[in-house]
């Protein structure tokens, strides 16, 4: 899966890294499996009115099905209420922080260069990657497509999720995301898991290889989250704890309160008491 810059300057002079579209009327969403084919057949035809190409559509939903994994995971999310401790110790937090302060230790050059271009230290990056997908090493067996359309038809979220539909179209019309993509269970992509969306907004090139390949370089993957943080007001040199300027940036990534202070407690301890 790759990006190329030209397909960010092109978003950019469109105006699509930084606001979400106005598309046309949708079709209406549905909270069972029964209108889904009605709902993607409707939908084409809208995306269709909005400027995505029949070939685009035709090649994105080849394979689209009714996700129930998807929705099993939308509706179970029960870690998220945990007390911090014991959110903690599902996670396993205390071997990200034993795996991260190595990670840390040996990719010194590429988070130095982070830290200067973004502002982001290594701690919460590291945090972020451990906790989403272990560093790397497991990214999700779910269709994406299948994943981002059975959210954006389902009511719960639908308008939050066509527009990551809209996102992950435009992905695959510029072939960086494959009609055969697998991820995670709401569509995420790559090493720290990046909707389609903020993969447009956020994506950046860490390797210095004119691509984004948040799924094969590490180093894309963590300068696409330093640069989601940057997105999301991170002051260099400022702290990241609760209370501190820099916390409401992590708010950004994820709006469970106890994976909150799971970064920053993480990024912390690996930082060495920033």
């Amino acid at each position: 899966m790759r990006m190329t810059k030209l397909f960010l300057a092109a978003a950019a002079a469109m105006g699509l890294l930084h606001a979400v579209p106005a598309f046309a009327q949708g079709p209406e969403c549905g909270n069972t499996s029964a209108g889904f084919d009605a709902w993607v057949a409707d939908f084409k035809q809208t995306a269709a009115a909005n400027g995505i190409s029949q070939s685009v559509l035709s090649r994105a939903f080849a394979n689209v099905n009714y996700n129930k994994p998807t929705i099993a995971a939308d509706r179970g999310q029960k870690s998220f209420k945990l007390s911090f401790d014991a959110f903690m110790q599902k996670r396993g937090g205390a071997a990200i922080i034993s795996r991260g302060r190595s990670m840390k230790a040996s990719n010194q050059a590429l988070f130095a260069s982070l830290e200067r271009r973004f502002g982001v230290p290594a701690g919460p990056l590291i945090a972020i990657w451990g906790m989403e997908t272990g560093f790397g090493s497991y990214m999700g067996n779910q269709h994406t497509l299948s994943a981002v359309s059975t959210l954006a038809y389902d009511c719960r979220r639908s308008e939050y999720f066509t527009d990551q539909l809209y996102a992950a179209l435009q992905l695959v019309s510029e072939g960086y995301l494959s009609p055969q993509a697998k991820g995670a269970a709401h569509g995420e992509i790559g090493q720290t898991q990046f909707l389609p969306r903020n993969v447009v907004r956020f994506g950046a090139d860490g390797d210095g290889d004119g691509r984004v390949d948040m799924v094969g370089s590490r180093a894309d993957a963590l300068a696409s989250t330093a640069n989601f943080l940057k997105g999301h007001g991170w002051r260099p040199g400022a702290g990241y704890q609760p209370g501190e300027p820099n916390f409401a940036a992590i708010q950004g990534w994820n709006a469970a309160s106890v994976y909150q202070q799971a970064i920053a407690y993480i990024g912390q301890q690996i930082d060495g008491g920033r």
